[in-house]
């Protein structure tokens, strides 16, 4: 078996120690190490990395290519194409790519990231083709949220059919966008809606996603989604608790400037308190998703306090030793725990 340099380390280190304990002997260890051997280059992760790097280049040219005038006003001189042939061409080609995309995971089940790709490029025609139908039924600029809340039943059937998680979460990015634009809209785009500003709106919104994906992770429909599920409230949760410590409940950024932010202590508090209680959840249930989460994002809030109270009161030179001295005491223990020193020293 062909594992990671790094996975490979760690079990000679642990095969070693279980021979210095006798708790295996020296033929053990042998026939166990030459059981598996370590990869010499992770194509793997080079070929995952590819396509990301060539999707977000798809994306940010896409983007490119719509905000240039030059290029709009040549293509609308060439021909004028109704909006709904537009999305009608769109929803047909991505229906193509659906097609391909899956039959090539029954023929292809190797080539996971290039079908991952291709299902990509799908869910973007997809978008483009709900966005040019609302542009020609006239509801693009009165209410789009609809058309978002449209685009979320339409993944989500679609994610059902084909059983795909990657189309799942566009499911739950395009559930946090129409949540988002909706509120907005009924609140006439005042940055309140009921007395919360967006961070605080998105903080309530991680919270029924994560509980709803803890509650029905016993249902077998839902089970296939549910990891997905989780870990997007999740970030929804985490992020919006994060920005809440920084923006506090301000809508406005003047109003917000004008406060001193040691005034948001509380909210720091309670970001922090959420990431305690993660970990404590993470570490008694061994949910790993629930302690990452929380020791990440309690050393954020910990390293945004510090820049927020001490960049201006102290001096650069001071500033940056500390930070530098924090950072050497966290590599160093992260390191023991690496290298299984608390086992060595037992």
């Amino acid at each position: 078996m062909k594992i990671d340099q790094e996975k490979s380390d760690f079990l000679d280190e642990m095969l070693d120690h279980w021979k210095a304990e006798r708790l295996l002997s020296e033929d053990d260890v042998r026939r166990l190490k030459n059981s598996y051997e370590t990869k010499s280059f992770d194509w793997r992760r080079l070929a995952q990395y590819s396509f990301w790097i060539a999707m977000a280049c798809g994306v940010i040219s896409l983007g490119a290519l719509l905000i240039d005038k030059d290029i709009l006003t040549y293509l609308e001189k060439l021909y004028d194409t109704p909006d709904i042939l537009i999305s009608l061409l769109s929803a047909a080609a991505a229906g193509v790519l659906y097609y391909y995309s899956f039959k090539r995971k029954k023929t292809h089940t190797s080539q996971v990231f290039s079908n991952d790709a291709m299902v990509f490029s799908a869910v973007m025609l997809t978008a483009n083709a709900i966005a040019y139908l609302g542009k020609s039924i006239g509801k693009g600029d009165a209410n789009y949220p609809l058309l978002i809340l449209f685009s979320v039943f339409v993944y989500g059937c679609l994610a059902f059919v084909f059983r795909s998680r990657l189309i799942w979460i566009f499911v739950l990015i395009s559930l946090g966008a129409w949540y988002g634009t909706e509120t907005g809209y009924l609140s006439r785009w005042d940055m309140y809606f009921i007395g919360m500003n967006y961070p605080l709106r998105f903080v309530v919104f991680g919270f029924v996603l994560t509980a709803a994906a803890l509650l029905l992770r016993k249902v077998k429909a839902f089970t296939f989604f549910q990891p997905a599920t989780y870990i997007c409230g999740m970030i929804y949760l985490f992020v919006s608790l994060w920005l809440l410590s920084v923006f506090g409940n301000y809508g406005d950024l003047d109003e917000w400037a004008a406060v001193r932010q040691l005034d948001m202590f509380y909210w720091a508090i309670i970001s922090a308190a959420v990431c305690a209680v993660s970990i404590f959840v993470g570490l008694k249930y061994r949910d790993d998703v629930a302690r990452e989460f929380g020791i990440t994002f309690l050393f954020l809030n910990l390293y945004t306090r510090y820049f927020e109270y001490f960049w201006d009161s102290w001096h650069k030179a001071l500033f940056f030793c500390v930070l530098a001295a924090s950072f050497w005491v966290i590599g160093r223990r992260a390191e023991k725990i690496w290298n299984l020193e608390f086992l060595k020293n037992k």
